[in-house]
């Protein structure tokens, strides 16, 4: 992989001397209205702390279902996570349970398969249509005292000893928000991130990935596969009416003419190609919807706090798609971070109000630093073994899949991994309400 650190210089704050009304004044600043952003919203709601979610797109706009919506993978400790927000009640019937995980290398014996009835759990992971989360979390966004300022761009930021203070531009207009803490939840090209002079290093993995809905001869049975080829993984995850998830990775190093070939085939040949590299575990592939690309690389934040900034999700870690981690590790942030916020306010939650930001930023960067390190070595090591053809490799990889399959405390770790449970879990992480002082 081609590894480079970037420098982003922390653009010129000019201040900001407008006297803000106390309407302006708020406890956070949610700058991202995204699934992580919107989800740290509702996490916060138990609090009663005056928050604001700023994004650049319309909130929660309502689209017809069709056989392209996209779906997302979310863990089995993701599930806790939604049940200790008060959510997972409503959202469970709207997902497709992950029963059991066949992972394989293709071209070599062996294979490991992860079962939720082996680890005692209803599901290892489930898939849910990006548009369904997003429109339960936004249901209760509405219907709350979180102030929802959209379609708005954050132009400018300045920082003093007790506030933040972003500038906006809202239908051609400028305005400014100020709050004591800052998060960051607006992406891999994240604006806070870079007003906030935080570097980043970029790998890129030379892959792309091909994403798609595809539906098979046999039934899925809530199985999910983790395909290893000399392109790149394939990943199939189960959906609702018998379709599956794609996401099919291409190797670019050598440029993208296959990639590009296989963009412009028709869909029966796309199928047919699919098939010989997948196998016909599931029959054969009988129908793709609406295919798109992107390219794959490992983008990681050199600290995740600066001042009275956090920055969780993509904006902190962007993650290659095998193993499914992205979204999951980000539920992990917004987690602890809730509980962090939870625990610092302590006697003064009744004043809804944040004290000693110095802490609380600390805090997490300690309380984060593990599972993060941990989960993005995780999915990079996976890349760099299975994305080597080398003949020696294959076969250590193969017995690799081999002892993970038949010995119980390599399965139970591996399981555990996907899961999202094998880390320091906080109260939501396990399921629990807030603690909320009385």
């Amino acid at each position: 992989m081609n590894e480079q650190s970037i420098t982003k210089q922390s653009i010129n704050k000019q201040p900001i001397n407008k006297q803000l009304s106390s309407k302006d004044v708020y406890d956070i600043i949610i700058v991202g209205g995204g699934m992580v952003g919107a989800s740290l919203a509702v996490a916060l709601l138990p609090l009663k702390l005056k928050v604001a979610l700023v994004d650049e797109f319309e909130f929660g706009a309502p689209s017809q279902p069709s056989y392209d919506d996209r779906a997302i993978a979310l863990s089995y400790g993701s599930s806790l996570i939604f049940k200790g927000m008060g959510l997972w009640d409503e959202l469970k019937p709207k997902t497709t349970g992950i029963n059991s995980i066949h992972v394989s290398d293709r071209g070599h014996f062996g294979a490991a398969r992860l079962s939720a009835e082996k680890e005692n759990v209803p599901s290892l992971g489930y898939l849910v249509e990006s548009k369904v989360l997003g429109q339960q979390l936004y249901q209760v966004l509405k219907n709350t005292d979180v102030d929802l300022i959209q379609p708005a761009s954050v132009k400018n930021l300045s920082e003093s000893d007790n506030a933040v203070t972003l500038e906006l531009e809202k239908n051609d207009e400028l305005s400014q928000i100020s709050a004591r803490l800052l998060v960051a939840a607006d992406g891999t090209m994240s604006k806070i991130r870079e007003l906030s002079g935080i570097n980043i290093t970029r790998s890129d993995y030379k892959q792309s990935a091909i994403v798609s809905n595809v539906s098979t001869e046999k039934t899925h049975n809530g199985e999910a596969f983790e395909r290893f080829t000399d392109n790149g993984p394939i990943a199939l995850l189960p959906m609702s009416d018998n379709r599956c998830s794609l996401v099919w990775t291409q190797n670019t190093e050598e440029g993208t003419e296959n990639l590009d070939a296989v963009m412009a085939m028709s869909d029966e040949d796309f199928l047919n190609e699919l098939g010989k590299e997948f196998g016909y575990r599931l029959g054969r592939f009988t129908r793709v919807g609406k295919r798109s690309t992107f390219p794959l690389s490992l983008v990681t934040a050199d600290k995740n706090t600066a001042n009275r900034t956090v920055i969780i999700g993509n904006a902190s870690h962007t993650l290659h798609p095998v193993a499914g981690q992205g979204l999951n590790l980000a539920l992990r942030d917004v987690a602890v971070l809730t509980d962090l916020v939870a625990d610092l306010m302590g006697s003064n939650q009744t004043q809804s109000t944040i004290n000693n930001v110095a802490s609380l930023l600390s805090a997490y960067e300690e309380t984060r630093k593990g599972d993060l390190k941990g989960t993005i070595q995780y999915t990079d090591s996976l890349v760099r073994l299975f994305s080597n053809d080398q003949v020696l490799l294959g076969h250590a990889r193969a017995g690799g899949l081999l002892a993970f399959d038949r010995l119980p405390p390599l399965r139970n770790w591996l399981t555990r991994k996907s899961m999202g449970i094998n880390y320091r879990q906080s109260r939501l992480a396990r399921g629990l309400a807030l603690r909320v002082a009385s």
